[in-house]
């Protein structure tokens, strides 16, 4: 992966490199290693170009009357197509023997840089590695007859675009697709990779909130650590283990419930062997070209919803919003109380230090509402 991202990548953390890579010059990226069903360790990446347009002002252009603004999207569309492919490549004309007519493609690599034994190893890697054929896995969401039965992975023979285009009312970039089976790739990065892979561009359309969603969702989802999981469970066996002749049957079997519980919640944590044998051998399993602070929303969320909900917060009865100067006053009444935080946003947290060891640390919702005057211009 260090090989992909400063060979093909061109990423350079000094943003020197005026030249980039096979995607343009690159400005950031976030990737995170998981493992499939079957073990097999696959990267899920994020990459930001340099210059790139957020979707709405892709959308703003593709809409405009302006000359400027059609040339723009004619060399945006050309740069996609010419970045993005979804079709297998063509047979030289002439019979060409390459390594890959008699191995799987994956297993062997082409030392020759001649075009039509290139374009002879491109046909087949594309056809092993990207062309898909339907299986059960396709259809575990459908639910049944009279729903149409589709896949989830949007692949079918009648998927068909032959060129790109915007969309004049929505402004939605639609990219051209010369075959419904075959999965995105550019050329570049799967002849030197040598394996499947997927391509986006994420643009415009409301599509575009849907895949950066489910991709910052997928690299972002965090697993149990096994040795958090284990010293969390020390210190609860710890309590359970204290004896108090004021508990009756019931709270004895209760806490013995919660520490099986506990146990076996942890037994099912799975890793795979490909997984265990890159961390003995101190390998990432996410690569970042920035640092990243982890941001519990969903506590600030709540805090902002109980001050002032909003239309969609769910409330059992009927909101009026309080004037400004009535907030002030509360909030001078509950910083004199020191009772701002409700009960539950009180809690110390727990956390592994250097060494290992459980030590208590603060909630984000608690350093925000509590900050310094000097950090007043700071927001979340």
């Amino acid at each position: 992966m260090k090989a992909f991202i400063s060979a093909l990548l061109g990423y350079d953390p000094d943003q020197k490199n005026l030249e980039g890579g096979i995607l343009g010059v690159v400005k950031a990226y976030y990737g995170c290693v998981e493992a499939q069903g079957r073990g097999t360790l696959h990267c899920h990446m994020l990459i930001w170009v340099e210059g790139g347009l957020n979707p709405n002002e892709i959308k703003q252009r593709a809409l405009s009357s302006d000359q400027s603004d059609s040339e723009f999207c004619k060399r945006l569309l050309a740069f996609l197509d010419d970045t993005i492919s979804n079709a297998i490549p063509s047979e030289p004309q002439s019979k060409v023997e390459v390594p890959s007519n008699h191995h799987h493609p994956c297993s062997v690599h082409l030392n020759q840089t001649l075009s039509p034994e290139r374009q002879q190893d491109l046909h087949n890697l594309v056809s092993k590695c990207q062309s898909h054929e339907h299986s059960k896995t396709c259809f575990k969401y459908w639910p049944g007859p009279p729903e149409p039965k589709t896949c989830r992975f949007d692949l079918h023979e009648d998927n068909f675009r032959a060129e790109s285009s915007f969309n004049s009312e929505t402004g939605e970039i639609c990219l051209r697709c010369l075959d419904g089976l075959v999965n995105n790739f550019n050329a570049t990065i799967i002849e030197a990779m040598r394996c499947n892979m997927d391509i986006k561009f994420i643009g415009s359309g409301a599509s575009a909130k849907g895949i950066l969603y489910y991709i910052t969702d997928y690299i972002t989802k965090s697993q149990l650590k096994t040795h958090v999981a284990f010293s969390m469970l020390e210190l609860a066996v710890k309590k359970l283990g204290e004896h108090n002749p004021l508990q009756d049957e019931l709270t004895v079997r209760a806490e013995k419930m919660l520490q099986k519980c506990a146990y076996a919640m942890i037994s099912q944590q799975e890793l795979s062997g490909q997984q265990v044998a890159s961390y003995l051998m101190d390998f990432e399993d996410h690569f970042t070209s920035h640092s990243y602070r982890n941001l519990y929303w969903t506590a600030f969320e709540g805090f902002i919803n109980r001050q002032l909900p909003s239309p969609e917060y769910e409330s059992d009865t009927e909101y009026e919003p309080p004037f400004l100067n009535e907030l002030l006053d509360d909030d001078q009444e509950n910083e004199a109380d020191g009772n701002d935080l409700p009960d539950e946003e009180q809690e110390i947290g727990v956390s592994i230090d250097g060494s290992g060891k459980l030590v208590p640390v603060g909630s984000q919702l608690a350093d925000y509402h509590k900050r310094g005057s000097e950090l007043d211009g700071v927001c979340v």
